[in-house]
């Protein structure tokens, strides 16, 4: 990857439906050698896709925590997938720390966030321990 492979995927990190003639303006190449590069970062997993940035709170889920979770040894894989079936999980991850796993997730209010941590995903066979961690304001790294 060299400087205009980044610049690539900076423009479209940015905003994933920007026109392969503005790309290959804004880096200063052709637009078939964008179309290239842009093919080859796909091939080459760098692109594993094109997504959209949806508000949360337009959706009703205004409310959003960080669940550090304590599971039982050698249950990473069961937990993970009982985690990603909470229609409320945004984000799950395996960490090192106090906790081993870090959950994103989305809440209509204070009630629903209560509900979906102490009766959902304390319920989980592989939990042991749970601390949430309410978030006041977020930001992606193009916002």
């Amino acid at each position: 990857m060299d400087a205009v492979d980044h610049a690539i995927l900076d423009v479209l990190q940015a905003d994933s439906r920007t026109s392969m003639r503005e790309v290959a303006e804004r880096v200063g190449v052709s637009r078939s050698s964008a179309y290239d590069r842009v093919r080859r970062l796909v091939e080459g997993g760098v692109i594993r896709g094109f997504t959209i940035d949806v508000d949360p709170a337009a959706l009703g889920l205004g409310l959003s925590a960080y669940v550090h979770v304590r599971i039982k040894q050698n249950s990473w894989k069961s937990f993970r997938a009982r985690a990603w079936d909470l229609p409320e999980a945004a984000h799950v991850a395996l960490v090192a720390g106090d906790f081993d796993c870090v959950l994103l997730l989305r809440a209509r209010d204070s009630d629903h966030l209560r509900e979906v941590v102490l009766e959902r995903v304390q319920a989980l066979p592989e939990v042991l321990g749970t601390q949430t961690v309410l978030v006041f304001e977020e930001h992606t790294g193009h916002s």
